[in-house]
């Protein structure tokens, strides 16, 4: 839960989160070399939903190989999603270059399952440009799993 802008009530980020809907954030998306995406310029506020057209995704939990998801060092997760009983977790973001999939290390991201069978993520700029955050289909093993073992 987060505080809200006076700080006197928690606000849940499974209901209070800013769609992000950018088609070039999929990890099948190759960069174009003369407009890389790069999330070191954006003013990342409060928590975020990612999509690929209309359809719930997550970040990775996988190396994303470099020049994917519009971007020449993709940002995925090295740490795994949230189950909805853990609540919050901080996790670890990597970002995949020439030199192996995790030549960048980002900020660490916060993150939280939702009911519903999605995740929610408070981004932060990457320590440098052409680094951007990757969104891919939810595994259907996860989806499973939640179902089988309960939020």
């Amino acid at each position: 839960m987060s505080l809200d802008k006076q700080g006197s009530r928690c606000i849940d980020p499974c209901q209070h989160y800013t769609p992000l809907q950018d088609a070039w954030r999929a990890t099948d998306f190759k960069a174009n070399p003369e407009s890389v995406a790069c999330d070191s310029l954006t003013d990342w506020q409060g928590w975020y939903r990612l999509f690929i057209g209309n359809s719930s995704v997550q970040m990775p939990e996988r190396c994303i190989e470099s020049h994917m998801c519009g971007t020449d060092a993709p940002l995925w997760l090295q740490t795994p999603h949230p189950t909805t009983a853990q609540g919050i977790i901080q996790g670890r973001v990597c970002g995949s270059w020439e030199r192996g999939c995790c030549q960048f290390q980002s900020h660490p991201i916060h993150m939280k399952a939702c009911p519903g069978n999605y995740q929610v993520y408070k981004f932060v700029s990457p320590t440098l440009c052409r680094l951007a955050y990757c969104a891919g289909k939810t595994s259907l093993y996860r989806s499973l799993q939640n179902q089988i073992l309960g939020p």
